[in-house]
């Protein structure tokens, strides 16, 4: 059954703190209170029409096919709540500090992209984006709203992260940085991500994400 946009399973929230450590991660509700009043400024990223799927997708599918052979679905997004902001930083910072980062020919010997999950802890920026969405997933948010994204990087090198649509904009979590930043607020220039309404339909965005910048020291 797909759940509704704001819907979290108490479950996930246990396991997660217990996993992550609370404390540690200062992301608590007057935190992502703050955070949401710093996202003010997030927009939604305008996306073109249909263009190729990535080639770790299609493997990926043929590898785990039951992750890929879904039905299509009504696009949907995220309320934003205090709790989903919550969620979202706990989860980007649970996955970038608890995968070792290795390269995709390090780690898999080919130079042909392996997505994938963590399987041995370990992986590139793919392996962290669908390690979240995984996450995010199992915590009740809508698949619509969970795109793996494409992009050219600050230093101009390929780059995947996971784009959340919510109803504050595009967020974006990164395995290159702790916090959770409007796509708008990155400096990555966006090539391409999934539909809302099919993973394995692919859309083209084709522009700048505004200039990297942090949301604020602590956040």
């Amino acid at each position: 059954m797909q759940r509704s946009p704001g819907v979290v399973t108490s479950s996930f929230l246990i396991g997660l703190v217990s996993l992550v450590g609370a404390s540690s991660l200062q992301v608590g509700p007057a935190a992502a209170q703050s955070s949401l009043f710093k996202l003010a400024a997030a927009s939604s990223a305008a996306v073109g029409g249909s263009t190729s799927v990535p080639y770790g997708w299609l493997d990926f599918c043929h590898r785990r096919p039951k992750e890929c052979k879904v039905p299509a679905l009504p696009a949907t997004s995220v309320r934003l709540t205090a709790q989903n902001m919550s969620i979202l930083k706990r989860v980007n910072q649970k996955a970038n500090r608890s995968i070792k980062p290795v390269s995709n020919y390090d780690h898999w010997g080919t130079t042909m992209d392996h997505w994938d999950y963590p399987t041995d802890g370990k992986g590139d920026c793919k392996i962290y984006a669908l390690y979240k969405r995984k996450l995010l997933l199992e915590a009740g948010f809508p698949r619509q709203a969970l795109l793996m994204t494409v992009v050219r990087d600050l230093h101009n090198e390929g780059h995947t992260i996971l784009t959340v649509k919510t109803d504050k904009g595009d967020l974006v979590l990164d395995n290159l940085v702790d916090e959770v930043r409007p796509w708008n607020a990155t400096g990555y220039y966006f090539l391409k991500r999934q539909s809302q309404q099919n993973p394995n339909t692919w859309v083209s965005i084709n522009q700048r994400g505004g200039t990297a910048k942090r949301l604020s020291p602590n956040s």
